[in-house]
């Protein structure tokens, strides 16, 4: 091989490690800013479960909204945030209240019960609420108190 022909495919060889490596810093660019952007949505998530979940936590201390339905709310938004936080003592009532009345209908399959099957729902779902009411209420106040905290209480 003549040397101008080894400088020629020294050349070539340096062209092509420059050219995969603008692409590879392409590539990682593309990625740090999808990564920026995947971490901004959750933070905009969180920050809607946050707010929905002071919201609705706010309306079942001021008893504008059923402790069952306030519950389920509670429950499913802290579900969003982390299912861990269910396992907290500070919110475990909303999981309790979650895990007695879910097998109740509701919407249009309530309306299909029969006027007696929706009393005795209706029974059922009172005898819950009398026996949680007060613990609900209390895990609504560490709610506001989580909320407060936020991110630090996460962890």
């Amino acid at each position: 091989m003549t040397p101008t022909m080894a400088l020629i495919l020294l050349a070539l060889g340096l062209a092509i490690v420059a050219g995969l490596a603008a692409y590879a810093f392409t590539l990682w660019q593309e990625v740090k800013r999808r990564e920026a952007f995947r971490e901004e949505e959750l933070r905009r998530a969180h920050e809607n479960c946050l707010s929905n979940l002071e919201i609705v936590a706010s309306s079942l201390i001021q008893e504008q909204v059923d402790i069952t339905e306030g519950a389920w709310r509670c429950k499913l938004l802290l579900d969003i945030l982390d299912p861990r936080l269910l396992e907290r003592p500070d919110f475990q009532a909303f999981a309790e209240v979650y895990s007695r009345t879910q097998h109740l209908h509701t919407h249009s399959a309530r309306q299909a019960l029969t006027p007696r099957e929706r009393m005795r729902e209706d029974r059922e779902r009172l005898e819950v609420e009398a026996e949680w009411r007060q613990p609900v209420l209390e895990a609504a106040g560490r709610v506001l108190e989580f909320r407060r905290g936020w991110p630090e209480s996460l962890h």
